[in-house]
């Protein structure tokens, strides 16, 4: 038998739906998967370049779609891995493949044959007849060419080849950095009274990580089940200050130091849209988007701002009299935040974290937002048992429509571990698409970190969690629904101010009574939540909702600040980001702290002069849902708009256009500052 054969990643997955066999892959079966991928991708792309025929749609653009696909498959297993149950081992081979998967995605872009034919079918575009779709992937390939340096010259198409070798290399030794970071804290305390404030559940879970790590006493980490709770319950001042001190330093000033990285990955970002005169990265960036400019991205983060900075400083001013009130002889800061915010939410609402996880069992959660997809989809979820999996903590589901048709495979990934990034997010192992007459259904993860159960609870979760649990749900919505044509143009493959909506949409039934009275169950006696419960959880909704918006603006300023330099920076990183930021502090400076160098949406995620589309869709998702709440928030012909016009299109036609369809106007900014109280 020849070697290759051994290699489960380079034969056709023969596993129900075709999913990855896990279980079947060593660490040393993925480089010389990776080495015959791109070969047999070279391969393909060479019979495309070299095809004596006639530049055609078909020939060309659309065989393009089809090119490298077990070099696609390797990719997509490996890569989200690497994020989700990675190594030391595995990390090194990242830094090792990145850049042969730049050069190779260079060779192709550079390929003047190839270009020269999608060229051709470009220039012809208006006599091919194509449908919308067909159009679209069509302009999409063409850009997608001519922005990557098809049409540069000599010395400055060879720059650009260097220039994405060494951009892949330095985002993902930054993503590594903070991974390493959050890692390398714990809060080891072994005197209970530096316990004190924080809840029986935290207490425990903090125990089975200290027993886990063969420490006595409890261990508190800067995942965000660990942290989270403790800057917001620990009476103890010194530690939170210490807790988030450290948290916010992660890479900065420390062995993990990410400021010379963040440095570079500006600067070439910068030289490489120099290369195609744009004058900043954020202008090259935001043509192919919905916002479409710089100055329209600084202009809406202004307008939000207006809107909720006077909101925000009330809150402010009334948190910290609050905080005297009740002892605080001293002037807020950070690690105050959360603590004092806390106390006077519980006492003006009567609810709190430790209040509702009783009725958020995870189990529970899941089945309801499982239910809420049939609700509003007639979708149906089955555990399989037998698909294989690439950790035991996962579950598999195989997904149905309405009809009893197979939809999608779904990974739930949802509990920290050491070998997982943190936060939450939702990807893909296989796009959904069609090819010869058959649609390839897709295979579509979610990974989240999410509080774990202990010796004597099940995983009861924050609101928090619940939130975030719809916003990823939401993702994978738009992944398992997708009705396309090409792999490029399905499920979340959209612009980035676009990709929020559908899961930012799923967040508001975390406020909805109707849906609450139906996934709410006490963990231990089955009761349902009280009325009253639910009550405040609506009513609280808008705790806070001036600070949450200049928080989340403070971070698109910032983004927007890094990537609209036209020169290279002159100031250390700390400095800059201040300055980005300054419109919207309300604390003093902390000198020890700084969130670009652990900013990985922007300098390892693919958010780069983006991260303001979490508000942007936040417009369209108040918008859309004020929809719903006009007609009924389960109502079934909504639902089908929504699925229709947005969940099933992919990318296969301009976002306005798909919005407009399913609301029949284009959004209003009214009804998010309706939502959040902020008029």
């Amino acid at each position: 038998m020849r070697t290759k054969n051994m290699n489960p990643l380079l034969n056709p997955f023969a596993t129900v739906h075709h999913t990855a066999p896990f279980s079947q892959i060593e660490m040393a079966h993925y480089m010389p998967a990776f080495v015959e991928g791109i070969k047999l991708a070279k391969e393909d792309v060479d019979l495309i370049a070299n095809n004596p025929e006639a530049a055609s749609f078909e020939n060309t653009i659309e065989a393009m779609e089809f090119i490298g696909e077990l070099l696609d498959q390797v990719s997509s297993v490996f890569f989200n891995l690497n994020h989700a149950d990675t190594c030391d081992e595995m990390q090194a081979l990242a830094r090792e493949v990145s850049p042969l998967l730049s050069e190779f995605s260079n060779d192709i872009v550079m390929n003047e044959a190839l270009f020269a034919r999608v060229k051709a079918v470009h220039d012809n575009k208006e006599s091919l007849s194509l449908n919308t779709e067909q159009s679209m992937l069509l302009d999409k390939r063409y850009k997608s060419f001519v922005r990557s340096g098809a049409n540069l010259e000599g010395d400055k198409k060879a720059r650009i080849r260097e220039i994405s070798k060494e951009l892949s290399q330095l985002t993902l030794q930054f993503g590594e950095n903070v991974l390493a970071a959050t890692n390398a804290f714990e809060l080891n305390i072994t005197d209970e009274k530096d316990l004190a404030g924080l809840p029986d559940g935290i207490l425990e879970a903090a125990a089975a990580t200290a027993k886990a790590k063969d420490k006595e006493g409890w261990v508190f980490t800067l995942q965000f089940p660990s942290y989270v709770p403790f800057m917001q319950y620990a009476d103890n001042r010194e530690l939170r200050e210490k807790m988030f001190k450290v948290y916010s330093s992660r890479c900065f000033n420390d062995k993990f130091d990410n400021q010379e990285i963040i440095r570079k990955i500006v600067a070439l970002r910068l030289e490489k849209v120099k290369l195609f005169d744009y004058p900043n990265y954020a202008q090259f960036v935001l043509e192919e988007r919905m916002a479409e400019t710089p100055d329209k991205v600084v202009k809406f983060l202004n307008e939000l701002l207006e809107a909720s900075m006077p909101k925000a400083k009330e809150e402010f001013d009334e948190l910290q009299a609050y905080a005297k009130k009740i002892g605080a002889d001293f002037e807020l800061q950070r690690w105050d935040w959360a603590y004092y915010a806390e106390k006077l939410k519980t006492e003006k609402f009567q609810v709190n974290d430790e209040l509702t996880r009783p009725y958020f069992e995870l189990e529970k959660v899941k089945q309801g937002i499982f239910n809420l997809a049939t609700d509003l989809y007639g979708l149906s979820f089955k555990l399989n048992t037998e698909i294989d999996k690439y950790h035991d903590e996962v579950d598999v589901y195989e997904v149905f429509d309405k009809k009893g048709d197979f939809l999608s495979v779904f990974y739930a990934d949802f509990h920290p571990r050491d070998s997982k990034q943190g936060g939450a997010w939702m990807t893909s192992y296989r796009e959904q698409f069609l090819q010869n007459g058959k649609d390839n259904r897709p295979h579509i993860s979610i990974v989240c970190n999410f509080t774990r159960p202990t010796e004597t609870k099940p995983s009861l979760l924050s609101f928090s969690e619940v939130t975030t649990f719809l916003h990823e749900f939401g993702h994978a919505l738009h992944g398992m629904l997708s009705r396309c044509t090409y792999p490029s143009l399905s499920g979340t493959s959209v612009y980035r101010d676009f990709v929020e909506l559908p899961s930012q949409f799923m967040e508001n039934y975390a406020f909805e009574k109707e849906w609450l009275d139906k996934v709410a169950e006490h963990y231990e006696t089955g009761e349902k939540i009280p009325a009253d419960l639910v009550q405040k959880i609506i009513d609280s909704g808008n705790f806070h909702s001036g600070y949450a918006f200049v928080r989340q603006i403070s971070f698109g300023l910032n983004d927007m600040a890094w990537h609209s330099i036209e020169k290279e920076i002159d100031k250390s990183v700390s400095d800059f980001e201040m300055e980005a930021m300054q419109s919207t502090e309300l604390f003093p400076r902390l000198e020890t702290s700084c969130m670009s160098p652990a900013f990985s949406h922007i300098f390892a995620g693919g958010y780069a002069a983006g991260y303001y589309g979490y508000k942007w869709a936040e417009v369209l998702d108040a918008d859309a849902f004020a929809a719903f709440k006009e007609k009924g928030i389960f109502n079934s012909e909504m639902a089908d708009a929504f699925r229709v016009e947005v969940l099933e299109k992919g990318g296969s036609e301009h976002p306005m256009k798909l919005y407009k369809r399913f609301r029949g106007q284009e959004p209003s900014i009214e009804p998010l500052l309706k939502r959040s109280g902020l008029k």
